[in-house]
């Protein structure tokens, strides 16, 4: 949630130095109608494109054609969520499903990479991360808002066939935007047989997703999951038992179902924490798994859950990056002048017997990591991703017919307070090639020394995107993942490195320590 609200004070400032570049765009032609936009940092950016019209719990649909040109020179809404500020119809609605491209030639044909941003699949806006920089690695980004939370997913299928398909509307909504993808980004330069889908945190759990979603067969032909393996565990069972205890709470038969859409969006989303608390229970932050309003495997719109431990067969041909920060959710703990001792009655909390077997994994896995910061390392390296990422890519890695590449991200920042670490969503101002937007947020001294990672990494998204093999000058030469290597591109230190199963048994004792929860109720399942 720090990220989210760092990325939007930073987006804030980055949007204000990009409106107050107004220019008028090459008018490119839709299905739907004719648009203009803006130049952004010298790219064409058509924000808050309508791709689709919605009511309450029913899928999408096509939007209604306009005539004239309609001015693409804004963000559209972000979807109904819960803030701590008042906003416009124009900032946050219903009628969120809207998307942004940016490019910088019309008349081109460039790989497409397609973003889902992160904030789980309760909360978040495509503001957050803009694409007119990537956009000049030779390819055109496309950005997505959708619905979420309980609009995006609350399951009345209990209710009759109209509201078959209810519980995965959120999820629909980015298929229908890729559909928009497909039938309309020739005209801006992309090439629709060439997509990458890629999105960070929940975003990518929503790639992993859609990579388990028939209708989503064909619409995309590369993906990229960062930091978005915290396991969905909802069951049909789970999210009908939800949907009902939701009516209830709103005083609801199933015969007058339809008086839910005359619920206020506030009551709505009230009504919805007070029924999980009275059914299947109200997750945790920091919980490693996840439950509730999000989608659930109905055999039809979505076959599986991804990640459990792998993705629906239909997607063996879908070439795949996926990797994880050092540091993630943990919170940084780097300037306490915290002593091993006391990291080490710290971690008996979680490790139990295991806590000196923990501490010297870590020291085999990072032998060159600073002994200043070794208790604080110990206490806030990531706990919830990077075991599951290792259970996934073992399952597919050298399984599939397309490859699959594993990178670590530990690119370390500071702002004037000192060292923060690589937290959750850090990377992403490297892979959007934004670093210079954050001026206000980070150090100078951090920002000159880590530009050389915001051209790399962004160009390594790019490459990836191009022929779905993340080899890029500059790299150690990159093999596909298989269990028995191990292999991942570590992007941190002074230079990227190979890692080759390093830090396999370091992850196990996590994995067996910090997933009780997940292991208790797979048993019950059972």
């Amino acid at each position: 949630m720090k990220r989210m609200i760092l990325s939007l004070i930073s987006l804030l400032f980055a949007t204000g130095l990009a409106m107050a570049q107004e220019v008028s765009t090459a008018v490119v032609s839709t299905k739907s109608g004719k648009v203009s936009g803006i130049i952004q940092e010298g790219t064409m950016a058509y924000l808050g494109i309508p791709y689709a019209k919605v009511e309450r719990f029913m899928p999408p649909q096509p939007v209604k054609k306009w005539s004239g040109i309609r001015k693409c020179d804004h963000w559209g809404p972000m979807t109904m969520q819960q803030q701590n500020r008042p906003m416009t119809e124009d900032q946050m609605s219903e009628q969120c499903c809207v998307l942004n491209v940016w490019t910088t030639d019309v008349k081109a044909k460039k790989p497409v990479m397609f973003w889902l941003h992160g904030g789980g699949f309760d909360s978040g806006t495509s503001e957050w991360d803009p694409g007119m920089c990537l956009a000049k690695k030779d390819v055109v980004v496309v950005s997505i808002n959708h619905r979420l939370n309980i609009l995006g997913f609350l399951d009345l299928s209990t209710c009759g066939k109209k509201y078959k398909y209810s519980g995965n509307v959120g999820m629909l909504d980015a298929v229908q935007a890729l559909e928009w993808v497909r039938d309309n980004i020739a005209n801006f330069g992309g090439d629709p047989n060439n997509v990458t889908i890629f999105g960070e945190s929940g975003g990518g759990g929503k790639v992993g997703t859609l990579m388990c979603m028939p209708k989503a067969k064909g619409l995309f032909h590369k993906a990229i999951i960062m930091s978005g393996t915290i396991l969905n565990v909802n069951t049909k069972a789970m999210t009908e038992e939800l949907g009902e205890a939701v009516l209830k709470e709103l005083g609801i038969d199933k015969k007058h179902v339809d008086k839910i859409n005359k619920v206020s969006y506030q009551d709505l989303y009230a009504a919805g924490q007070r029924a999980m608390a009275a059914s299947i229970g109200t997750r945790r932050p920091g919980t490693p798994m996840m439950w509730g309003f999000g989608p659930t495997p109905d055999g039809e719109v979505l076959l599986k859950q991804p990640f459990q431990p792998d993705f629906a067969d239909f997607s063996d041909d879908i070439p795949l990056m996926i990797g994880t920060t050092f540091n993630e959710l943990q919170r940084a703990r780097y300037n306490q002048n915290i002593t091993l001792e006391q990291a080490r009655t710290e971690l008996l909390r979680t490790f139990d017997a295991e806590t000196d077997a923990y501490i010297s994994a870590f020291c085999e896995t990072y032998p060159d990591k600073s002994l200043r910061d070794l208790p604080a390392d110990l206490l806030c390296i990531d706990w919830l991703f990077r075991p599951k990422t290792i259970i996934t890519a073992d399952a597919i890695g050298g399984q599939r017919k397309a490859d699959t590449y594993v990178y670590m991200y530990t690119v370390g920042e500071s702002d004037n307070r000192g060292y923060k670490g690589s937290a959750l969503g850090s990377e992403l101002k490297y892979c959007f090639d934004v670093l210079h937007h954050y001026s206000n947020q980070l150090s100078q001294s951090c920002i000159d020394t880590n530009k050389k990672w915001a051209t790399m990494m962004s160009d390594v998204w790019a490459k990836f995107a191009h022929d779905g093999n993340p080899n890029y000058a500059g790299l150690p030469d990159w093999h596909p993942y298989t269990k028995e290597n191990g292999e991942l591109v570590e992007f941190g230190g002074n230079k990227p490195t190979l890692r080759h199963n390093h830090d396999r048994k370091l992850e196990e004792i996590i994995n067996r320590h910090c997933f009780k929860q997940l292991d208790e109720f797979y048993k019950r399942q059972k």
